[in-house]
């Protein structure tokens, strides 16, 4: 049963969750309209990116420092507040990449205060976490699958300065939220499963496992409105057919990527219900494993076999964030829980920043559908260090 405090801390925690995916999620879907207003192709804009993308990430560790010694609301005040501003810049500044670059910078920046403190608060507070987990996770897709079709909805009857618009004013409401959340401060509560002294090598593999995820959930996150538009010719028409004047390639692949989104969020469900049914190292084994067929179903494949798999790929990708999150929480001291997890987007995010990079190069080298090959064979590597991590846990008897 979760406490008034639990339910009134996800709340505010899942409300944060939804925004900063929300806020990286914005910019893939307008991607192309963006290159065709800057007269720029589609690998320069991406590059625009590349700052808020990387800062997402590699504030974490600091922003989770920040967390463990003032607490989690103070740091969500600058989250709001910060990120709200920099989508008001954004807005005023689609006429100039440079400018529109640096607000996305700053989005990417206070973005970066959500994992580390949000998760670090949950795994702190709420007793049962793989359910909080899995309940915070669900509004994480939720700003996933809403980026996507919001924005694509606003560009085409507004433009794109209305979508940034938006996007601060969703960040400056958190503080809303934020008022209402119950005073105090818990005792951080205990796990179910008895900690190890020795769980120094099995962090450290989950860390190297975490970071490959990072890599397949960003270059993921980028590419699919994209490939989407490009892949879908006959679904497109079909589409043209029924929406008449309302339709168009970017509209379409938005609201196919969005689809795509409500899909992870039920594999949120599902990997926060496995998490408390099975052990935590096979779940997270089993649905990394399910993801290589799945992507190279989406490198071989258009239309509706396409969607299919990437529905497939999205379910298991992000269903397994719950189970992921828990061995964060059970292996990381109580006191150090934003920390951990400021290691964890450190090295998922910030690292995974790097997928821009090799999208790009991928693309242009061998073609669209050759980036998710690649991708397959990340998370070969990466099932490979699940593997390992498994082995240490069962030699010190971990989480």
């Amino acid at each position: 049963m979760i406490s008034p405090r639990e339910r009134s801390i996800l709340t505010v925690a899942c409300y944060g969750h939804f925004i900063s995916h929300f806020n990286m999620l914005v910019f893939p879907a307008v991607l192309l309209p963006l290159s065709a207003r800057f007269g720029m192709d589609m690998v320069q804009t991406l590059a625009l990116s590349f700052w808020m993308y990387l800062l997402f990430g590699i504030t974490a560790l600091p922003w989770g420092l920040l967390g463990d010694k003032f607490g989690a609301r103070p740091l969500f005040i600058v989250f709001h507040i910060g990120a709200g501003l920099c989508g008001f810049l954004a807005a005023t500044n689609v006429s100039d990449p440079f400018l529109f670059s640096l607000s996305l910078a700053g989005i990417g920046l206070f973005s970066g205060i959500y994992h580390p403190v949000g998760l670090g608060w949950i795994a702190k507070e709420v007793k049962k976490t793989s359910r909080g987990m899995a309940i915070n996770g669900m509004f994480g897709n939720l700003g996933l699958a809403a980026a996507p079709l919001l924005a694509g909805s606003l560009n085409y009857f507004y433009g794109i300065q209305a979508v940034y618009i938006v996007v601060g004013m969703v960040n400056c409401s958190g503080l809303v939220f934020l008022y209402f959340v119950r005073n105090g401060h818990a005792q951080a509560v205990t796990t179910a499963q008895p900690r190890s002294k020795n769980n120094l090598a099995p962090f450290l593999v989950l860390l190297l496992a975490m970071m490959l995820g990072g890599i397949i959930y960003r270059s993921i996150s980028l590419t699919l409105p994209a490939y989407f538009e490009l892949q879908n010719q006959n679904l497109y028409d079909s589409f043209i057919a029924l929406a008449g004047r309302f339709g168009s390639p970017n509209v379409f692949a938005t609201c196919i990527t969005s689809t795509i989104y409500l899909v992870g969020m039920l594999g949120q469900y599902f990997g926060g219900w496995v998490g408390e049914k099975v052990d935590l190292g096979r779940g997270y084994l089993v649905f990394h494993l399910i993801t290589i067929p799945a992507a190279i179903g989406m490198a071989m494949t258009t239309d509706m076999p396409l969607i299919v798999f990437a529905m497939i790929h999205a379910f298991f990708l992000l269903g397994m964030q719950p189970l992921e999150n828990t061995l964060v929480a059970r292996l990381s001291p109580p006191q150090l829980h934003s920390t951990a997890y400021g290691l964890k987007f450190v090295l998922t995010f910030g690292v995974g920043a790097l997928s821009v990079g090799m999208v790009a190069g991928v693309k242009e080298g061998f073609g669209f559908s050759a980036v998710y090959i690649a991708l397959a064979g990340v998370s070969s590597v990466l099932v490979a260090m699940i593997v390992l991590l498994n082995y240490y846990r069962r030699k010190y008897q971990s989480a």
